[in-house]
């Protein structure tokens, strides 16, 4: 089957085939005699098994490792196992990640009044150097270039 026809059956995008073949994800369709990339039932069958491993997140390097564990018939459960639960940790990390970021955010939308006044301490805290521990000698937006005057 064509490209088009192999992104319908597999749910892989033409642009996403093309790139995971020029990068060697997967191997480069066959041709036919005009020089039309023709797909395969074992083609599709590796590209549904990609787009479900990027559904669950996995990048292409992992995806790339298991798809050899996947081909190697004499491989260990324990490292599809292993490989597994290392993307499950870095999930984890990302969600605690994402909820500290949620919370920080929540705190900053409850002390911003969002009113006529211009004090906001959204923008305050954006604009703040998380290492620097005396906030106090923040210039505000403006003061620089007031004092100057």
């Amino acid at each position: 089957m064509n490209i088009g026809q192999a992104s319908k059956a597999s749910g892989v995008s033409a642009k996403m085939i093309r790139y995971y073949e020029q990068t060697g994800l997967i191997p480069a369709a066959d041709r036919t005699a005009s020089g039309y990339r023709d797909y395969s039932d074992t083609d599709i069958h590796m590209l549904r098994f990609i787009r479900r491993a990027r559904d669950l997140g996995f990048s292409v390097a992992e995806i790339g490792d298991l798809l050899s564990l996947w081909r190697d018939e004499s491989r260990q459960s324990v490292e599809v196992k292993r490989l597994a639960q290392g993307h499950i940790e870095d999930l984890e990390k990302k969600i605690r990640d994402l909820q500290d970021m949620a919370h920080t955010l929540t705190m900053l939308v409850n002390a911003c009044h969002g009113d006529h006044r211009p004090h906001c301490p959204i923008l305050q805290e954006l604009e703040s150097d998380p290492d620097d521990e005396d906030l106090s000698v923040r210039p505000r937006p403006g003061a620089i270039g007031r004092s100057l005057q």
